[in-house]
């Protein structure tokens, strides 16, 4: 990567992850937008089903429907803004290899309540922090001025829905119990993206 390219990028992150997107996914994902634009599509579906699954787990819990339905929606909003794009650019959705990321991030999540409980809300919190990071350094960077302004438009909203993973887990755990579970989680979670997944993901 060149050294104009090192020096105006701008990696915006969320505090709990623990180390910054590598320049090599940067210029990867640059080189294969149609295909990170693809995964993107899924990575919003795959969200909203998060959330509804947490809905439909967790049915009696006070709070939590009223706070993952709208967010579920948006996350919807967001495959069909995608999708729309893609459309219109002679394309759809395909099937993708997922890369290691969500499996190994979820296989740290614990079987037993209430443990169950926070490691879903911290776990779903990091992949929304690592898609604002991810989404911030594809606004900044890249030809296509379109592919730029639609990361603008999401960046936003999904530091607000890493925030609201972050208020479900502070309500209902001490933080005795939150803060080392959260720092253990992004240690791992950097660990999975030590590694460059050879084919071009959002979160590879």
């Amino acid at each position: 990567m060149s050294e104009a390219f090192n020096s105006r990028r701008e990696i915006t992150s969320i505090k709990w992850l623990v180390t910054p997107t590598t320049n090599s996914w940067l210029e990867l994902a640059l080189l294969n937008p149609i295909e990170i634009l693809i995964d993107h599509a899924h990575c919003e579906r795959k969200a909203a089903g998060a959330a509804i699954q947490l809905m439909f787990r967790y049915l009696c819990e006070p709070g939590l429907a009223e706070a993952l339905s709208p967010l579920a929606r948006e996350e919807l909003e967001h495959f069909e803004i995608v999708l729309e794009l893609l459309k219109s650019r002679g394309r759809y959705l395909e099937p993708l290899p997922a890369p290691p990321y969500g499996a190994a991030l979820a296989r740290k999540i614990r079987k037993v309540e209430p443990e169950r409980m926070l490691d879903s809300f911290l776990v779903a919190g990091l992949i929304e922090a690592r898609s604002h990071e991810r989404m911030s350094l594809l606004a900044s960077h890249g030809e296509d001025s379109e592919l730029r302004d639609l990361y603008k438009k999401l960046i936003a909203s999904e530091a607000r829905h890493f925030s609201l993973y972050w208020r479900l887990a502070q309500e209902r755990f001490d933080r005795e119990k939150l803060l080392p579970r959260i720092n253990e989680l992004a240690l791992y979670e950097s660990e999975i993206l030590s590694e460059l997944h050879p084919e071009p993901r959002m979160h590879s």
